[in-house]
């Protein structure tokens, strides 16, 4: 039987309900088990291990830990203890020597990595774990929705995840859309940020740039030099999507751009307008008017930073 077949019926239920309830089932067991305290040792239920006996999950989708969170943890930790087990699968044939000198499993954490690494860092030796035989498949899908249910992904993180269903694992952005609980739309969106350069990957990551931002970043030959551009100077989603929207015209075919009617000249009404509007707006203003009653108008910024207030004040943020 292959992965994404045994997946299919993965924690009871199949993949038509999707991994989110199974995985909300798994953790109601383990707080139900934790507030028991019944049943310890048997396959299922919450016991201690020697924390040396647990390895990083292959299928981890996070990849950033701060020093800041996992302090904070680890500090909780100390005072309150570990109140969530770990989730995690056995790594077979594998054995781990302990600190009483007795050889013991070696587990590999599905749910759980960011409370392990804490309880290393607030010295704990020992930590509860509850096991479960998961294949690779399953272990993905639960990481995945682990991370997403609280928000610990980075948009990149959580492509890259997907991505890694629909590789190893054949997995379509539909099936993903149910296991994870979005839409289909949504998973396709986040697939198409991994077509950016690294560079501009990691800054997504590191929090410089948001999804918003390397939306619009997607598809461009020079989504590089736009994103250092805005880092630099703090450019919102909207005003590089207005630079990204002008270089797009300007990179347009002469032949293929609207040729507006001849204007008549201008009278002393209309410069007097693109008078008021400059000194309102700190632009230069140009009215063309048409004979048919249509017309443009056309706002010349100086720099990005002008380019950012001016959307800004068009959304109302500081207004007119």
């Amino acid at each position: 039987m292959s992965d994404k077949t045994k997946s299919a019926g993965a924690l009871g239920g199949g993949r038509a309900r999707g991994l989110g309830r199974g995985l909300t089932a798994l953790l109601g067991e383990v707080d139900a088990s934790t507030r028991s305290r019944s049943a310890t040792g048997s396959r299922g239920s919450v016991r201690r291990v020697p924390i040396e006996t647990l390895r990083a999950g292959r299928f981890q989708p996070r990849r950033h830990f701060t020093a800041e969170d996992l302090g904070e943890l680890a500090a909780s930790i100390r005072r309150n203890g570990m109140l969530q087990p770990i989730l995690v699968r056995p790594l077979e044939g594998e054995e781990a020597g302990t600190e009483s000198g007795e050889s013991s499993p070696v587990y590999e954490i599905v749910a759980g990595e960011r409370r392990w690494r804490a309880a290393q860092a607030a010295g704990l030796h020992e930590v509860p774990i509850v096991e479960r035989r998961l294949d690779d498949a399953q272990t993905l899908e639960i990481a995945l929705v682990e991370n997403i249910q609280r928000r610990d992904l980075t948009p990149i993180e959580e492509a890259e995840g997907f991505q890694r269903l629909i590789e190893e694992f054949g997995h379509s952005a539909e099936e993903i859309g149910r296991v994870v609980g979005k839409s289909r739309s949504h998973v396709a969106n986040l697939l198409r940020l991994l077509k950016l350069p690294e560079e501009v990957r990691e800054m997504v990551n590191e929090g410089a740039l948001s999804m918003g931002h390397a939306r619009a970043l997607v598809g461009l030959d020079n989504a590089l030099e736009l994103a250092r551009q805005t880092v630099a100077h703090g450019l919102s989603v909207r005003a590089l999507e207005a630079l990204v929207a002008a270089e797009k015209e300007n990179l347009r075919p002469a032949k293929n751009k609207r040729r507006p009617s001849p204007a008549a000249a201008k009278d002393a009404d209309t410069r007097a307008l693109e008078t008021t509007l400059e000194q309102a707006l700190g632009l230069k203003a140009d009215i063309r008017h048409r004979c048919d009653g249509s017309g443009e108008l056309r706002l010349h910024y100086r720099d990005l930073e002008q380019l950012d207030e001016l959307c800004r004040r068009l959304q109302g943020e500081d207004g007119f």
